[in-house]
Protein backbone atom coordinates (compact mmCIF):
# COMPACT_ATOMS: atom_id res chain seq x y z
CA UNK A 1 0.00 0.00 0.00
CA UNK A 2 1.43 3.37 -1.04
CA UNK A 3 1.58 6.26 1.35
CA UNK A 4 -0.26 9.47 0.50
CA UNK A 5 2.04 12.31 1.52
CA UNK A 6 3.24 15.67 0.24
CA UNK A 7 5.41 15.23 -2.85
CA UNK A 8 7.84 17.53 -4.57
CA UNK A 9 7.87 18.25 -8.30
CA UNK A 10 10.08 15.33 -9.27
CA UNK A 11 8.32 12.84 -7.00
CA UNK A 12 4.98 13.47 -8.70
CA UNK A 13 6.47 12.83 -12.14
CA UNK A 14 8.44 9.79 -10.96
CA UNK A 15 5.43 8.38 -9.11
CA UNK A 16 3.25 8.81 -12.19
CA UNK A 17 5.73 6.95 -14.40
CA UNK A 18 6.05 4.16 -11.79
CA UNK A 19 2.27 3.68 -11.58
CA UNK A 20 1.93 3.78 -15.36
CA UNK A 21 4.66 1.18 -15.81
CA UNK A 22 3.31 -1.06 -13.03
CA UNK A 23 -0.21 -1.17 -14.48
CA UNK A 24 0.64 -0.68 -18.15
CA UNK A 25 -1.32 -3.74 -19.28
CA UNK A 26 -4.46 -2.58 -17.50
CA UNK A 27 -4.09 0.97 -18.79
CA UNK A 28 -3.64 -0.38 -22.32
CA UNK A 29 -6.79 -2.51 -22.03
CA UNK A 30 -8.74 0.49 -20.75
CA UNK A 31 -7.46 2.67 -23.60
CA UNK A 32 -8.28 0.03 -26.23
CA UNK A 33 -11.82 -0.49 -24.93
CA UNK A 34 -12.68 3.18 -24.57
CA UNK A 35 -10.88 4.59 -27.61
CA UNK A 36 -11.07 1.74 -30.12
CA UNK A 37 -14.24 2.90 -31.89
CA UNK A 38 -13.41 6.64 -32.21
CA UNK A 39 -9.82 5.88 -33.24
CA UNK A 40 -11.00 3.49 -35.98
CA UNK A 41 -13.32 6.19 -37.29
CA UNK A 42 -10.54 8.79 -37.14
CA UNK A 43 -8.15 6.52 -39.06
CA UNK A 44 -10.85 5.81 -41.63
CA UNK A 45 -11.64 9.50 -42.12
CA UNK A 46 -7.94 10.33 -42.28
CA UNK A 47 -7.35 7.70 -44.96
CA UNK A 48 -10.44 8.70 -46.94
CA UNK A 49 -9.92 12.46 -46.86
CA UNK A 50 -6.12 12.59 -46.48
CA UNK A 51 -5.60 14.07 -49.91
CA UNK A 52 -8.17 16.82 -49.51
CA UNK A 53 -7.05 17.68 -45.98
CA UNK A 54 -3.36 17.92 -46.83
CA UNK A 55 -3.52 19.42 -50.31
CA UNK A 56 -6.29 21.90 -49.72
CA UNK A 57 -8.93 22.99 -47.27
CA UNK A 58 -10.94 20.09 -45.81
CA UNK A 59 -14.17 19.37 -47.67
CA UNK A 60 -17.53 20.08 -46.05
CA UNK A 61 -18.28 16.36 -46.04
CA UNK A 62 -15.07 15.63 -44.13
CA UNK A 63 -15.86 18.30 -41.53
CA UNK A 64 -19.43 17.06 -41.07
CA UNK A 65 -18.22 13.48 -40.60
CA UNK A 66 -15.39 14.50 -38.30
CA UNK A 67 -17.61 16.44 -35.88
CA UNK A 68 -19.56 13.47 -34.38
CA UNK A 69 -16.37 11.40 -34.33
CA UNK A 70 -14.62 14.15 -32.37
CA UNK A 71 -17.49 14.20 -29.86
CA UNK A 72 -17.31 10.41 -29.51
CA UNK A 73 -13.55 10.62 -29.00
CA UNK A 74 -13.97 13.31 -26.34
CA UNK A 75 -16.53 11.22 -24.42
CA UNK A 76 -14.29 8.16 -24.63
CA UNK A 77 -11.28 10.14 -23.37
CA UNK A 78 -13.29 11.26 -20.33
CA UNK A 79 -14.15 7.64 -19.48
CA UNK A 80 -10.48 6.74 -19.94
CA UNK A 81 -9.32 9.54 -17.64
CA UNK A 82 -11.82 8.75 -14.87
CA UNK A 83 -11.02 5.04 -15.19
CA UNK A 84 -7.32 5.81 -14.88
CA UNK A 85 -8.00 7.74 -11.68
CA UNK A 86 -9.81 4.69 -10.28
CA UNK A 87 -6.89 2.39 -11.13
CA UNK A 88 -4.43 4.74 -9.43
CA UNK A 89 -6.65 5.10 -6.36
CA UNK A 90 -7.04 1.33 -6.00
CA UNK A 91 -3.28 0.99 -6.32
CA UNK A 92 -2.77 3.45 -3.47
CA UNK A 93 -5.29 1.56 -1.35
CA UNK A 94 -3.42 -1.70 -1.89
CA UNK A 95 -6.34 -3.24 -3.82
CA UNK A 96 -5.88 -5.05 -7.14
CA UNK A 97 -7.19 -2.57 -9.74
CA UNK A 98 -9.78 -4.00 -12.09
CA UNK A 99 -10.92 -3.03 -15.54
CA UNK A 100 -14.54 -3.39 -14.49
CA UNK A 101 -14.22 -0.91 -11.60
CA UNK A 102 -12.34 1.54 -13.82
CA UNK A 103 -15.02 1.46 -16.52
CA UNK A 104 -17.79 1.68 -13.92
CA UNK A 105 -16.37 4.86 -12.42
CA UNK A 106 -15.72 6.39 -15.83
CA UNK A 107 -19.26 5.74 -17.05
CA UNK A 108 -20.89 6.85 -13.79
CA UNK A 109 -19.05 10.20 -13.86
CA UNK A 110 -19.25 10.74 -17.62
CA UNK A 111 -21.97 13.39 -17.82
CA UNK A 112 -20.63 15.29 -14.82
CA UNK A 113 -17.25 15.42 -16.55
CA UNK A 114 -18.92 16.55 -19.78
CA UNK A 115 -20.62 19.40 -17.92
CA UNK A 116 -17.35 20.52 -16.35
CA UNK A 117 -15.55 20.27 -19.69
CA UNK A 118 -18.20 22.39 -21.41
CA UNK A 119 -17.99 24.87 -18.55
CA UNK A 120 -14.25 25.19 -19.04
CA UNK A 121 -14.66 25.68 -22.78
CA UNK A 122 -17.34 28.34 -22.31
CA UNK A 123 -15.25 30.12 -19.69
CA UNK A 124 -12.21 30.15 -21.98
CA UNK A 125 -14.30 31.55 -24.84
CA UNK A 126 -15.65 34.30 -22.59
CA UNK A 127 -12.14 35.18 -21.43
CA UNK A 128 -10.86 35.42 -25.01
CA UNK A 129 -13.91 37.44 -26.04
CA UNK A 130 -13.56 39.80 -23.08
CA UNK A 131 -9.85 40.38 -23.66
CA UNK A 132 -10.53 40.97 -27.36
CA UNK A 133 -13.22 43.56 -26.62
CA UNK A 134 -11.05 45.45 -24.12
CA UNK A 135 -8.01 45.38 -26.44
CA UNK A 136 -10.07 46.55 -29.43
CA UNK A 137 -11.53 49.42 -27.38
CA UNK A 138 -8.08 50.55 -26.26
CA UNK A 139 -6.76 50.34 -29.83
CA UNK A 140 -9.67 52.47 -30.99
CA UNK A 141 -8.91 55.08 -28.32
CA UNK A 142 -5.23 55.19 -29.35
CA UNK A 143 -5.67 54.86 -33.11
CA UNK A 144 -3.90 58.15 -33.67
CA UNK A 145 -0.60 56.65 -32.47
CA UNK A 146 0.52 53.48 -34.29
CA UNK A 147 3.28 52.68 -31.79
CA UNK A 148 0.96 52.89 -28.79
CA UNK A 149 -1.71 50.85 -30.62
CA UNK A 150 0.83 48.12 -31.38
CA UNK A 151 1.94 48.13 -27.74
CA UNK A 152 -1.68 47.84 -26.59
CA UNK A 153 -2.26 44.85 -28.90
CA UNK A 154 0.92 43.16 -27.65
CA UNK A 155 -0.02 43.78 -24.01
CA UNK A 156 -3.55 42.54 -24.67
CA UNK A 157 -2.34 39.29 -26.24
CA UNK A 158 0.26 38.62 -23.53
CA UNK A 159 -2.04 39.65 -20.70
CA UNK A 160 -4.94 37.66 -22.11
CA UNK A 161 -2.82 34.52 -22.48
CA UNK A 162 -1.46 34.90 -18.95
CA UNK A 163 -4.93 35.38 -17.49
CA UNK A 164 -6.34 32.39 -19.40
CA UNK A 165 -3.47 30.16 -18.23
CA UNK A 166 -3.91 31.41 -14.65
CA UNK A 167 -7.61 30.52 -14.67
CA UNK A 168 -7.05 27.13 -16.31
CA UNK A 169 -4.40 26.26 -13.73
CA UNK A 170 -6.90 27.15 -11.02
CA UNK A 171 -9.29 24.63 -12.53
CA UNK A 172 -6.54 22.09 -13.21
CA UNK A 173 -7.83 19.37 -10.86
CA UNK A 174 -11.55 19.52 -11.64
CA UNK A 175 -11.40 16.04 -13.22
CA UNK A 176 -10.16 14.14 -10.14
CA UNK A 177 -12.50 16.26 -7.99
CA UNK A 178 -15.49 15.09 -10.05
CA UNK A 179 -14.23 11.51 -10.18
CA UNK A 180 -13.43 11.09 -6.48
CA UNK A 181 -15.56 13.53 -4.50
CA UNK A 182 -19.28 13.61 -3.80
CA UNK A 183 -20.53 17.02 -4.90
CA UNK A 184 -23.98 18.58 -4.78
CA UNK A 185 -23.41 19.68 -8.38
CA UNK A 186 -20.67 18.89 -10.86
CA UNK A 187 -20.08 22.63 -11.24
CA UNK A 188 -19.02 22.75 -7.58
CA UNK A 189 -15.80 21.20 -8.92
CA UNK A 190 -14.74 24.66 -10.14
CA UNK A 191 -14.90 26.19 -6.67
CA UNK A 192 -13.30 23.11 -5.13
CA UNK A 193 -10.42 23.06 -7.62
CA UNK A 194 -9.81 26.78 -7.18
CA UNK A 195 -9.55 26.34 -3.41
CA UNK A 196 -7.12 23.42 -3.70
CA UNK A 197 -4.84 25.16 -6.21
CA UNK A 198 -4.63 28.44 -4.30
CA UNK A 199 -0.95 29.54 -4.18
CA UNK A 200 0.06 26.47 -6.24
CA UNK A 201 -0.87 27.60 -9.76
CA UNK A 202 2.74 27.97 -10.94
CA UNK A 203 3.43 24.42 -9.77
CA UNK A 204 0.32 23.21 -11.62
CA UNK A 205 1.51 24.98 -14.77
CA UNK A 206 4.98 23.43 -14.64
CA UNK A 207 3.72 19.91 -14.04
CA UNK A 208 1.05 20.28 -16.72
CA UNK A 209 3.48 21.55 -19.37
CA UNK A 210 6.01 18.79 -18.71
CA UNK A 211 3.32 16.09 -18.68
CA UNK A 212 1.81 17.31 -21.98
CA UNK A 213 5.24 17.52 -23.60
CA UNK A 214 6.18 13.99 -22.54
CA UNK A 215 2.86 12.31 -23.29
CA UNK A 216 1.67 14.16 -26.37
CA UNK A 217 3.78 16.84 -28.03
CA UNK A 218 7.22 15.18 -28.19
CA UNK A 219 6.14 11.68 -29.31
CA UNK A 220 3.63 13.09 -31.78
CA UNK A 221 6.09 15.50 -33.39
CA UNK A 222 8.92 12.93 -33.43
CA UNK A 223 6.89 10.25 -35.22
CA UNK A 224 5.37 12.74 -37.64
CA UNK A 225 8.78 14.10 -38.64
CA UNK A 226 10.18 10.60 -39.09
CA UNK A 227 7.12 9.60 -41.07
CA UNK A 228 7.35 12.64 -43.34
CA UNK A 229 11.07 12.05 -43.90
CA UNK A 230 10.59 8.41 -44.93
CA UNK A 231 7.26 8.72 -46.75
CA UNK A 232 8.79 9.30 -50.19
CA UNK A 233 11.56 6.67 -49.95
CA UNK A 234 9.69 4.03 -47.91
CA UNK A 235 5.93 4.74 -48.09
CA UNK A 236 4.82 1.82 -45.83
CA UNK A 237 7.29 2.80 -43.11
CA UNK A 238 6.43 6.47 -43.44
CA UNK A 239 2.69 5.78 -43.15
CA UNK A 240 3.26 3.50 -40.15
CA UNK A 241 5.30 6.13 -38.34
CA UNK A 242 2.69 8.78 -39.13
CA UNK A 243 -0.02 6.51 -37.72
CA UNK A 244 2.09 6.00 -34.59
CA UNK A 245 2.15 9.78 -34.11
CA UNK A 246 -1.57 9.50 -33.35
CA UNK A 247 -1.56 6.15 -31.53
CA UNK A 248 1.37 6.65 -29.11
CA UNK A 249 -0.12 9.79 -27.45
CA UNK A 250 -3.33 7.80 -26.90
CA UNK A 251 -1.39 5.01 -25.19
CA UNK A 252 0.34 7.62 -23.01
CA UNK A 253 -2.92 9.35 -22.03
CA UNK A 254 -3.15 7.45 -18.70
CA UNK A 255 0.29 8.82 -17.79
CA UNK A 256 -1.04 12.37 -18.10
CA UNK A 257 -4.05 11.41 -15.97
CA UNK A 258 -1.66 9.91 -13.40
CA UNK A 259 0.20 13.22 -13.09
CA UNK A 260 -3.08 15.10 -12.57
CA UNK A 261 -4.25 12.55 -9.99
CA UNK A 262 -1.04 12.63 -7.94
CA UNK A 263 -1.09 16.41 -8.15
CA UNK A 264 -4.61 16.33 -6.69
CA UNK A 265 -3.53 13.98 -3.89
CA UNK A 266 -0.59 16.25 -3.09
CA UNK A 267 -2.80 19.34 -2.87
CA UNK A 268 -5.30 17.63 -0.58
CA UNK A 269 -2.55 16.32 1.71
CA UNK A 270 -1.08 19.81 2.01
CA UNK A 271 -4.43 21.49 2.73
CA UNK A 272 -6.54 18.82 4.43
CA UNK A 273 -6.31 15.68 6.54
CA UNK A 274 -6.40 13.53 3.41
CA UNK A 275 -5.30 9.93 3.81
CA UNK A 276 -6.07 6.42 2.58
CA UNK A 277 -9.11 6.16 4.86
CA UNK A 278 -10.68 9.26 3.29
CA UNK A 279 -9.84 8.03 -0.21
CA UNK A 280 -11.44 4.64 0.47
CA UNK A 281 -14.59 6.28 1.83
CA UNK A 282 -14.89 8.49 -1.25
CA UNK A 283 -14.72 5.42 -3.51
CA UNK A 284 -17.20 3.52 -1.35
CA UNK A 285 -14.61 0.88 -0.43
CA UNK A 286 -14.13 1.56 3.28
Amino acid sequence: MADIRPMDFGEILDGSVTIYRRHFGLFLQLAMITLAVPVVFLVYLGARFLGSVVAQAPSLQAVLLLFPVAILYYLASLVLTAGTIRIISDSYLGRPPSLRDALALGLSRLWALVGVGLGKGLLLMLLIFGVGIVTSLLVFLTKGNAAISALVVFAGVVGGCWFAVFVLCGYGVTTPVVALEHLASSFDAFRRSWELTKNFKLRILGLGLIAILLTNTLPSVAFRLLGAALLAALPPVGMTLTALSYIVPLILTPLLAAVITLMYYDLRVRREAFDLQVLGEQLGIV
